[in-house]
């Protein structure tokens, strides 16, 4: 997959089809616009092109992760499009005729019910097939998903993770919430003599759920492996900043400097402070008997189901 972080031009392509909105997260919604520039370039052959509106709030999904599922689900160019003066001061129609048609060469046009541009965000989806005929090209308008009688939406992913409702964020995103990265050395896989961990410092732009204790699944190139993940400052040990420390079960693999991505399944308990490193130890041992006890039960092959690409 082809990746532009637009800071001035936009690439010059042929004949595709994209889909505009935000895409954080990459929700329920956001897919049924994906699969449908995707079911374009099977049967037309058109780039599946998507171009993500950027800020600098944090993200339910970093850039890099975005990236990553974009590619899985076989997206050919994602344009990250920064909200910039000149983007959101530009008039509905000069957008469509300079970036869509002049230089992205758009023949369908995918968006959401909601989707607003342009200056004073007047352009809408029936403009956007208003000017279909002119311009020549299709516009595709996907009504929103929903969950009961609410719209999926990164607003409503947003209030979940700030509860830690990690189930119903997995039912809102189609999968669950996650943190990628490289693992990180001299933090945790030495103390052979505590609880062997692996650590991943999450980038600021990464919007996190409440510090405390998660029952996850480490995703690596080439294994699985289910444990539990401390988010948080660790207080007794005095660090000062953000992590996450997973202890994996029944894995004694050096993990330093891999890629991983921990799935978070369930929020356990808060973050807290213990007297002693003793008592530290019994408490981790009680999460790690419970974060085995989950994966044990009835539905655990429905829980540890990965990202579905189509």
């Amino acid at each position: 997959m082809e990746y532009v972080r637009l800071s001035g031009q936009f690439p010059k392509l042929t004949k595709s089809a994209v889909t505009l909105g935000k895409f954080d997260g990459i929700h329920r919604g956001h897919r049924k616009l994906i699969r449908t520039i995707l079911e374009r370039k099977k049967e037309y052959g058109e780039l599946a092109v998507v171009m993500a509106f950027v800020s600098d709030r944090q993200m339910i999904f970093t850039s890099e992760e975005r990236r990553t599922y974009l590619a899985k689900m076989g997206v050919d160019v994602l344009l990250e499009c920064p909200l910039n003066d000149e983007i959101k001061h530009m008039k509905a129609e000069n957008f469509i005729r300079q970036i869509l048609k002049g230089d992205l060469q758009a023949e369908c046009v995918v968006v959401g019910e909601d989707f607003r541009f342009g200056y004073e965000r007047k352009g809408t989806p029936e403009l956007l097939q208003k000017f279909g005929e002119k311009y020549e090209y299709e516009t595709v308008v996907i009504s929103k998903e929903m969950e009961g009688n609410r719209k999926v939406s990164s607003t409503y992913i947003r209030e979940e993770l700030k509860k830690g409702n990690m189930e119903k964020i997995q039912d809102l995103l189609g999968r669950p919430f996650c943190v990628s990265g490289r693992i990180e050395h001299g933090r945790g896989l030495g103390h052979r003599d505590f609880f062997p961990t692996t650590n991943i410092i999450p980038p600021k732009s990464k919007l996190m759920p409440p510090n405390g204790v998660y029952v996850t699944m480490s995703h690596f190139e080439d294994g699985d492996y289910p444990g539990i993940t401390n988010v948080g400052y660790k207080p007794t040990v005095g660090e000062s900043f953000l992590g996450v420390e997973t202890n994996l079960f029944d894995c004694d693999r050096d993990l330093y400097g891999r890629e991983c991505t921990v799935d978070f399944y369930k929020y356990t308990r808060p973050e807290q402070k213990f007297t002693s490193f003793e008592a530290l130890k019994a408490q981790i041992r009680k999460d790690i008997q419970s974060g085995k006890e989950y994966f044990q039960n009835e539905n655990s092959s429905q829980k540890t189901l990965r990202f579905e690409s189509k």
